[in-house]
């Protein structure tokens, strides 16, 4: 486990903190993800994304929301009953699906958001330490015009949990996780913007009370008063003040080239990357 008080305030960001090339990436915020879209479009379109940058596309930051939804990790898919609570929540109609980068079971809603960074990895030396302190960093200073008082460091009982959870008068707003490809990698992070902490972390748990078998073991045990969101911990108005201020953080107050990911790839490619997703990781 990392110390918070350890963790409280790192240095603020710049060039030199930033992974290499972030400070030429190309901005993307994909629209609302509704019910009846496919809940594994963005992931897909990440997988393509990383494949690109590992080819010369500059570093993209992809932000994106969904209506209903929940993202179980490869662990979680191996629990007995997975199969059945998955099925069991598709019937009460939240979206599931099966996610390529690390981590455990998150919900997807629209106050969460899906924040990634996919960068170069030409020499296969990243360090996924000073990156994930980057994004933790980079992350709970865009708190700050609302509240300076974010720690990381893992918050025992909340979902999702990892040394570099993000998180508020211990309670957590924030996970991150990581995505390696060949050329590229991906940086993750999910950021409870707007909602409820508690009414996230029962479903989260409902999930692994329907999912976990007698000889199950190291699943998240998912506590009570764990997680929380911007709003309840920070006043933090809701998601489109959020995503400015990360924003203007990274571009440090210049402009930032932004573009449309529909421009980027055919339908047909998403959809034969979902499927190659569901084939690997969901079966």
């Amino acid at each position: 486990m990392v110390s918070a008080e350890n963790h409280h305030r790192l240095a603020i960001p710049t060039l030199v903190d930033r992974p290499i090339g972030l400070e030429h990436a190309v901005w993307v915020e994909r629209p609302l993800v509704e019910q009846g879209e496919s809940i594994l479009a963005p992931l897909a379109w990440e997988e393509l994304m990383c494949r690109q940058v590992g080819q010369g596309h500059a570093p993209v930051v992809h932000i994106w929301r969904h209506t209903d939804g929940m993202a179980i990790g490869l662990r979680d898919r191996r629990l007995t009953y997975a199969t059945q609570a998955m099925e069991q929540f598709r019937q009460k109609g939240t979206s599931v699906c099966v996610r390529p980068s690390g981590g455990a079971a998150v919900p997807l809603h629209p106050g969460i958001v899906n924040l990634s960074i996919i960068l170069p990895n030409p020499k296969r030396d990243i360090s996924i330490h000073r990156d994930f302190r980057f994004m933790a960093d980079w992350i709970s200073r865009a708190v700050d015009p609302w509240n300076d008082q974010s720690y990381v460091g893992e918050i025992e009982g909340a979902f999702c949990p990892g040394d570099y959870d993000v998180s508020i008068a211990g309670r957590k707003f924030c996970g991150i996780a990581q995505r390696r490809q060949a050329k590229a990698y991906i940086i993750t992070a999910f950021i409870i913007v707007e909602g409820s902490g508690n009414e996230l972390s029962a479903g989260i748990r409902s999930f692994y009370d329907q999912a976990v078998g007698e000889q199950d073991k190291g699943y998240p045990v998912v506590q009570q008063g764990t997680m929380g969101s911007l709003a309840e911990l920070a006043q933090v108005p809701d998601v489109a003040s959020y995503t400015k201020q990360l924003q203007y953080i990274l571009s440090q107050g210049q402009s930032i080239q932004t573009i449309d990911e529909q421009e980027l790839f055919t339908k047909e490619e998403i959809q034969q990357m979902e499927a190659y997703l569901i084939e690997r990781y969901d079966n």
